[in-house]
């Protein structure tokens, strides 16, 4: 571990920078492609505020995934087992459940998306190839690759989607005298709002994700992150995922509110009205390359998921079978594999409709992530962990809150599902 009172070294910082760049990028596929752009094409502006303080309630757990490696040395999973075996197994398990629904999710967006080159072959046929590609990328390119892609194309698709949004405002199209505004403060609405808060901006799991991949950071560039250079690789991640959030319901309340239209459930039909919402601004001539922006997002939040997923299953193998170090590489690749697998038989067999596939993802995260939430605290205030890195009262505070949070809405959420 480096000294973190050591004066910040612009060197050192660069070569930091990526684990917390990595989360943002898994991020914008989902939750904000889909969900933020949902949340303004139907409702407008009333949920903005939404948006805003689900980044706000999760943003403790995921800084305490990179905090806690810093200060420790350590991977959050590891700390988790400090806690005792059952909370590496319920991780485990939350894990298995959530990473092939969610591969598969964000793979049948890929999709859709690639479908519209018009490609003569149908969603889920493309999903699985474009998954089976990624698990090839990443078989043989590893880490190296996925930091570089995640930085060009995060900052690709913000020029472009703050271009649309600016572009957006003087050319609002009118709203149709018929028009009658729908309200998400009645329970109807209720199930929308629990799927956008599950991925907003990214389910808590991905707070492990980040911590797993500072040591690959490591071992890319030789130096291992500092608190301080941590903290600021997290924040321009968390921070470009939060300002994209807002921007994505911004486009969809600017272009989509009040004209009538909605979404459609089918891929290819979802994914044309995405790429729309971007040509009706810009113009018709950038439809080529508004499509290629978010099909390249999207491929990339693919090849992230097929990534963190299998990485952490992996770890939580290695430390409940107590595996030495160099073997965690090998029982990674094989959980790539197997994620792979079943999510094809998921996308293959069990979903004929996309937004009802990205729905049930979006849920299971949330109603997962109180117990996520609540474990990722513990962890960051035990005892091995340094006083001056524990969370403060500011921390400590807005960690209950969110949890308390979580469990009312998840709470409230199974309650109408039952009656």
């Amino acid at each position: 571990m480096t000294n973190d009172n050591a004066p910040l070294s612009l060197t050192n910082l660069w070569k930091a920078l990526g684990p917390g760049i990595l989360v943002a990028c898994a991020a914008v596929g989902g939750s904000h492609l889909v969900w933020s752009t949902r949340a303004g094409a139907e409702y407008g502006w009333q949920l903005l505020w939404l948006v805003i303080f689900a980044n706000l309630l999760k943003f403790p757990f995921f800084l305490y995934g990179q905090r806690y490696t810093a200060a420790t040395g350590e991977s959050l999973l590891a700390g988790y087992q400090r806690h005792g075996n059952v909370y590496v197994w319920i991780f485990l398990g939350i894990n298995i459940l959530t990473g092939t629904i969610n591969i598969a999710g964000v793979g049948m967006l890929s999709g859709a998306l690639l479908a519209g080159y018009g490609i003569p072959l149908s969603v889920p046929v493309l999903t699985v190839t474009l998954i089976i590609v990624c698990a090839v990328l990443l078989l043989l390119g590893h880490y190296k690759l996925l930091d570089l892609l995640a930085k060009i194309i995060i900052t690709f698709l913000a020029v472009s989607t703050l271009a649309a949004v600016f572009l957006a405002i003087p050319n609002r199209p009118e709203i149709a005298p018929d028009f009658v505004a729908n309200s998400p403060y009645q329970w109807t609405a209720f199930a929308f709002i629990v799927s956008l808060l599950g991925w907003m901006p990214a389910p808590v799991d991905l707070s492990a994700w980040s911590s797993l991949w500072m040591f690959s950071r490591e071992k890319q560039t030789g130096h291992f992150a500092t608190v301080k250079e941590s903290a600021i690789d997290f924040y321009i991640g968390y921070l470009a995922a939060a300002v994209l959030a807002v921007l994505f319901v911004a486009l969809g309340a600017l272009v989509m509110y009040g004209t009538g239209e909605s979404f459609s459930a089918s891929g290819i039909g979802f994914s044309q009205q995405l790429v729309n919402l971007y040509t009706a601004t810009i113009g018709d001539w950038s439809r080529l390359l508004i499509l290629t922006a978010a099909f390249v997002t999207m491929f990339s939040t693919t090849l992230t998921c097929v990534d963190g997923y299998p990485r952490s299953l992996a770890a939580c193998c290695s430390l409940l079978g107590r595996l030495p170090v160099k073997r965690f590489q090998q029982i990674h690749q094989i959980w790539i594999v197997v994620s792979v697998i079943f999510a094809a038989v998921v996308v293959l067999c069990f979903v004929k409709n996309l937004l009802q596939l990205l729905t049930f993802a979006a849920v299971i995260c949330f109603l997962t992530s109180p117990i996520l939430a609540f474990i990722n605290l513990k962890v960051m205030c035990g005892p091995n962990v340094p006083h001056q890195y524990r969370p403060g009262v500011f921390l400590r505070t807005l960690s209950w809150t969110g949890i308390a949070f979580f469990v009312l809405m998840s709470a409230g959420y199974l309650y109408l599902q039952a009656s």
